[in-house]
C-alpha cells in the first residue's frame, strides 16, 4: 500500500520570491504550499509593495517576512542568510519575478535597448540563477527551485516581443541546474502557466485580446487560476515528483500542444 500524508508538504520549508498582491502567481503557490503542511518565508519588493504582500504574509503565517529587490546588492543573499539562521536548510525555492522596461517590452525586440535587454535578463533571469545558488546549499536532504516561465519562450507570441528570448534563456537556465543539482537530490523546475491577469501581465499590450483567444482555443476552454498554478506546482515540491526534473511544465488548460 501506498501510503498518502493528509499534508505532504508538512514539515518542509521554503521561500517565495514575487508576491505583489492577491492576484499573483506566486500568491497561488503559496496559498498551496501552505495548504499542503509547509512553512513558508515570504518577501517583498520594497515598502510600497510592503502594504498590500503584509496581510497575505500573515495570513498564510509565514515565519520570515523579509524585503528582497533583486536589484538590491545583498538583498537576496540577506533573505538566505536569515533562513539558515532560522531553518538551518529549506525544502523548496520558487522565483516569480520578472521585468523589462515598458519602451522596450512594448517595442519590437530589434529595436530593444541594450541596457533594456540586461535589465530584463538580469531580473528575470540571473536573479532566479543566483537564487537557486543559495539555495542549493540549504537543501541539505535535496529539495526544488521552481522558475515561472510562458509559452512565449518557446512559440511567438504576438506583444510579447523583448520577454520572449529572456525566458527562452530562463528556460535553458533551468535544463542547466537540473542537470548540476541532480546528484544532490535538488530538482528544477519551469513553470509555463497559461496567461493569467496579474500586474506584471498588465505591461503587455493587447493582453485582454489574448486571454479571450487562449480561452476560446484551449483544449478545456478554459482560463488558469492562480490556484491551478499553485496546486500543480506544490504537487512537483512534494516527494510524490522526486524524480521529475528539467523540464518545462505547461498549466495552461493544454494550450500548448495546439503549435
Amino acid at each position: 500500500m501506498i501510503d498518502v500524508p493528509l499534508k505532504p508538504l508538512a514539515g518542509k520549508k521554503g521561500l517565495v520570491l514575487g508576491i505583489a498582491n492577491e492576484h499573483s502567481i506566486a500568491y497561488g503557490c503559496a496559498q498551496a504550499f501552505a495548504a499542503l503542511g509547509a512553512e513558508l518565508a515570504i518577501t517583498y519588493r520594497d515598502e510600497k509593495s510592503r502594504r498590500y504582500v503584509e496581510p497575505l504574509a500573515t495570513e498564510l503565517a509565514a515565519l520570515i517576512f523579509l524585503p528582497c529587490d533583486v536589484e538590491a546588492p545583498g538583498q537576496l543573499e540577506a533573505v538566505f542568510g536569515v533562513m539558515n539562521e532560522t531553518w538551518g536548510k529549506i525544502d523548496f525555492a520558487l522565483h516569480s519575478i520578472a521585468f523589462a522596461p515598458k519602451q522596450d517590452l512594448q517595442g519590437r525586440l530589434a529595436d530593444s535597448s541594450r541596457d533594456g535587454f540586461l535589465r530584463a535578463m538580469d531580473v528575470s533571469c540571473h536573479s532566479f540563477i543566483r537564487m537557486a545558488g543559495l539555495a542549493a546549499p540549504l537543501m541539505r536532504d535535496g529539495g526544488s527551485i521552481f522558475a515561472m516561465t510562458y509559452y512565449g519562450a518557446e512559440k511567438v507570441i504576438e506583444h510579447y516581443n523583448l520577454m520572449g528570448p529572456v525566458k527562452a534563456a530562463l528556460e535553458s537556465a533551468v535544463r542547466y541546474l537540473a542537470y548540476e543539482f541532480g546528484p544532490a537530490g535538488i530538482r528544477v523546475h519551469a513553470i509555463s502557466p497559461g496567461p493569467v491577469k496579474t500586474r506584471a501581465a498588465s505591461g503587455l499590450e493587447d493582453f485582454d485580446g489574448l486571454l479571450a483567444y487562449v480561452s476560446e482555443r484551449a483544449p478545456t476552454k478554459s482560463l488558469v487560476s492562480i490556484e491551478d498554478v499553485g496546486m500543480a506546482t506544490a504537487w512537483l515540491a512534494t516527494d510524490y515528483a522526486k524524480l521529475i526534473t528539467g523540464d518545462t511544465v505547461y498549466i495552461d488548460g493544454g494550450y500548448h500542444i495546439l503549435g
